[in-house]
């Protein structure tokens, strides 16, 4: 609760004159009608003097691409002066966009405000942290709760890690999480900003990670696949839901929940320090089996060196070899098609 109280005050400190929001209108309509240099245009200067639906947004441009080339270190730039004003949406993609870049410290306290405000994803992060005493003393009952609403929210990754817990949590810390994972599904949800251009709004279902990533973890045991350990680990990044295509309900609500533009697969380069995560196992034996699996499915993963590296009781599986982030993405969005978990890993991580 003390949470949501400092989301609230933060956010009406953050409001904006009426004049401003009229102009944050102007580019919510703008990207309506495909005018999306337009949009840019509208929101650059209101998010430069911090207004944080704007700063949002202009976030959101740059990580779709669109009125602007895509750039995920502008996006991130602009996740943070959101999330600094108090909208809870850019305090989510800051915190989880942290997490992936390996700023994992820093990013704790934004993912766990977003939990607490709502957001899946960062719940599912936050769980999977406080199961394993990550960066956070280990809570067993709110770890179960919020991967509780996270699940229930429809992350998939969720699902899977509250199946690991369940084996190891007592009757009493079950009971615990659940009446917790109550009241958090009976608090007020925060308001969203007035016009946002967003591919995922916090209490909707989130869907499948789409290529661009948000947030890393380590991918789950498969079924059938690991022994059971004391450790959950947390599947493939959650990230903003993919965009649906369709009109938006009004000019006052959350829009632009079009699909954005998917180029054809590229050849993946090799030859530098990067790797993708493709799953963590019981055993190396079972990582190996999962490797001739995926890369028979995915045949431009071939070219990658398949490592077997222990994280507490599991067996990771990577796939080294990558020339960069790009080439990573690319090597992940092979991995995603052909039905596995993937998140890219710098050079010595």
């Amino acid at each position: 609760m003390r949470g949501l109280c400092l989301m609230a005050a933060s956010m009406a400190l953050g409001g904006v004159s009426p004049a401003s929001a009229q102009s944050v209108k102007d580019g919510v309509d703008a990207w309506q009608r495909g005018d999306y240099p337009a949009a840019v245009r509208s929101w650059r200067p209101l998010a430069e003097k911090g207004d944080r639906d704007a700063a949002f947004d202009l976030a959101q441009a740059y990580k779709l691409g669109r009125g602007v080339p895509t750039d995920m270190a502008q996006a991130k730039q602009w996740y943070g002066t959101a999330a600094k004003a108090g909208h809870p949406q850019g305090i989510a993609n800051y915190g989880l966009l942290l997490f992936q870049d390996g700023q994992r410290r820093e990013a704790m306290p934004w993912v766990d405000r977003a939990s607490t405000a709502g957001d899946p994803r960062a719940q599912y992060v936050m769980g999977t942290a406080l199961f394993n005493g990550d960066l956070t003393p280990k809570d067993w009952p709110r770890a179960y709760a919020l991967m509780t609403r996270a699940g229930a929210a429809g992350l998939p990754q969720a699902t899977t890690s509250l199946a690991q817990m369940d084996r190891f949590l007592s009757v009493a810390d079950k009971a615990k999480g659940r009446q917790l994972a109550s009241a958090m599904a009976a608090q007020p949800m925060p308001p969203i900003g007035r016009q946002l251009v967003t591919a995922a709004g916090l209490g909707r279902t989130a869907e499948a990670p789409p290529p661009t990533q948000v947030a890393d973890a380590t991918p789950p045991v498969k079924a059938g696949t690991a022994k059971p350990a004391k450790r959950v680990a947390a599947a493939a990044e959650p990230t903003p839901a993919k965009a649906t295509p369709g009109k938006a309900a009004s000019t006052k609500s959350t829009v632009a929940n079009q699909k954005s533009d998917v180029a054809k697969p590229a050849a993946i380069a090799t030859g530098g320090s990067w790797q993708v995560q493709l799953g963590a196992f019981g055993s190396e034996a079972a990582a190996k089996t999962a490797w001739a699996s995926l890369s028979g499915k995915a045949p431009a993963l071939k070219a990658l060196r398949p490592t077997y590296g222990k994280a507490g009781a599991m067996v990771r599986l990577r796939a080294a070899g990558l020339s960069d982030r790009a080439a990573a993405d690319r090597a992940c969005a092979a991995a995603k098609a052909a039905g596995a978990a993937c998140f890219a890993v710098p050079g010595g991580a």
